[in-house]
């Protein structure tokens, strides 16, 4: 297999499903796309049944090329991070990894067209998101949830406002943004730089103003992202987490115990947003991005420098600061449910408290006219021993 034929293969699998998120190509499986969060085979002409080894082998070296340092660290590692691009049509994040002696591919799709905040329909909150001019953001969330996509739109948003130096460090690059107002240098995992804190310790003596990491995976990463936001950078980046209070959590475990008492005390002044993602299935089909999120007060302050108790949890403060435009999952999933765009079993499903969440389903179905439970199929039910109906008991239809 040649790269031409890859790249056929590539845009037939694209067309095959509306919406196409992830191509995967493993062994003794056909070649696969996701779309709406499903797999589904895909046909070629001529046909590529049940994959091999050999074939698997071909793709990821043909999508890797003739990087040797990737090559080396699949080899050493097991996997590795690479970008492809698909002529003019497409660009995709390939992880490349080894499986039972075998390799897998998984190619994410990655949009070319810079994502707006107004075309996302996110609130405007997300608009002083954006005027902050130092410390941290944290956009948090599952593989797959939007992650990178919320941060490109929030350095869009900077983009066309401010004329300041923007750094990326990402892995790989994702969205290629262009020069508008601000002046942005992006660079690659791997390719311009070894790792997250080598490539941000250099990027603070290149004069930016804003900085990306793409994620931070260790403690040495998340020690110089708070001296950045400290010096006075806008420092934005990704943690695999599921809501604000783990996020925090998370990066106090990153540090020893005897170390953690600064640490709690060097957070609270520097973070200043936490965005947890989720991405939930719509009626009729397609995603909906749930989000969480958490600002910064003094509540937040203490908080993480003494850590959470009862009546003092992050969920509780974001919910008394829901005026401000904070939003807890179960406020997000409570809206999307009203508004029509998410069912009730998806609301219950991705929300936070379900005793709640369920509390308000009832309460909007009553809003709308609707019954709230099934107590209009009660019946009697005569008792057949003794012949006296009378004696009967209730028992659900």
């Amino acid at each position: 297999m040649r790269r031409p034929e890859l790249d056929n293969i590539l845009t037939v699998m694209l067309a095959s499903q509306p919406e196409v998120s992830d191509v995967l190509f493993t062994v003794d499986r056909p070649p696969q796309v996701e779309s709406y969060g499903e797999l589904k085979p895909v046909i070629l002409d001529p046909p590529l049944g049940r994959l091999t080894p050999f074939q698997t082998e071909l793709i990821a070296l043909n999508i890797i090329g003739d990087n040797f340092q990737h090559i080396e660290q699949l080899l050493r590692q097991g996997s590795c991070d690479t970008a492809y691009a698909l002529s003019e049509k497409s660009r995709f994040r390939a992880n490349i990894f080894s499986q039972r002696g075998n390799y897998s591919i998984v190619c994410r799709q990655l949009n070319t067209i810079i994502p707006t905040l107004d075309k996302m329909n996110f609130p405007d909150i997300f608009k002083e998101v954006s005027k902050e001019k130092t410390g941290l953001v944290l956009v948090t969330g599952a593989t797959g949830s939007g992650k990178s996509t919320t941060m490109a739109a929030i350095l869009n948003e900077i983009n066309q406002a401010k004329p300041v130096h923007i750094v990326t460090l990402e892995d790989p690059v994702e969205y290629v943004h262009p020069h508008i107002k601000a002046t942005f240098n992006q660079r690659e995992l791997g390719v311009d730089f070894d790792t997250f804190a080598s490539g941000l310790r250099a990027a603070l003596r290149q004069a930016p103003k804003v900085v990306l990491v793409g994620e931070m995976r260790d403690r040495e990463t998340v020690k110089i992202a708070l001296s950045a936001a400290e010096t006075g950078h806008l420092v934005l980046s990704t943690l695999h987490t599921v809501n604000a209070g783990e996020t925090v959590n998370r990066i106090l475990g990153m540090f020893e115990a005897e170390e953690q008492e600064q640490i709690r005390l060097r957070v609270p002044d520097s973070l200043q947003w936490v965005i947890s993602q989720r991405l939930a299935p719509k009626v009729g089909g397609g995603r909906h991005a749930l989000l969480e999120i958490m600002g910064h007060n003094l509540r937040t302050e203490e908080t993480i420098r003494i850590g959470e108790s009862e009546g003092k949890t992050f969920y509780e403060i974001i919910e008394a600061s829901h005026t401000f435009g904070w939003r807890t999952f179960d406020h997000a999933c409570l809206e999307a449910y009203e508004r029509g765009i998410i069912t009730e079993e998806t609301t219950q499903l991705y929300c936070t408290k379900r005793g709640v969440v369920a509390r308000a389903i009832d309460n909007i179905k009553k809003s709308r006219g609707e019954n709230t439970s099934n107590l209009s199929t009660l019946r009697m039910k005569g008792n057949a021993r003794s012949g006296a109906s009378s004696a009967g008991t209730l028992k659900l239809k």
